[in-house]
């Protein structure tokens, strides 16, 4: 069964950086689409990034595209959520998920999901 686990939330002040890792148990996924989304208490679950496993390429919602960078390490089958200048309004719980089709920021396309982290950020 593949498995994603999610890890380096954290609390963090306005301004600051985080980079969010994704760990998947099947080295298969390479070739599926990651995406990290979000979701803030009573607000729906959105995209914030993707990969392709394919040829690499990127997307991001043009709001985000200059603070979130989305990079996968082979190697250790990890992808990450790069998060700089944070603002209060970046609250959420911060989840990875794998995708076997399109590339897309829409997380009805998603396959299989990890449990989440949550980014608190606060001053």
């Amino acid at each position: 069964q593949v498995q994603l686990v999610e890890s380096g939330g954290a609390l963090v002040q306005p301004g600051g950086s985080l980079r969010l890792s994704c760990v998947a148990s099947e080295f298969t996924l390479r070739d599926y689409v990651i995406g990290w989304f979000r979701q803030a208490p009573g607000k729906e679950r959105e995209g914030v990034a993707c990969i392709s496993g394919i040829d690499g390429s990127k997307r991001y919602p043009n709001s985000l595209a200059d603070r979130f960078t989305i990079s996968k390490d082979s190697a250790k089958n990890t992808w990450y959520l790069q998060m700089n200048n944070l603002k209060p309004e970046d609250t959420a719980v911060y989840y990875c998920a794998a995708s076997r089709g399109i590339q897309s920021l829409f997380p009805g396309t998603y396959d299989y999901w990890g449990q989440g982290t949550q980014v608190t950020v606060s001053s």
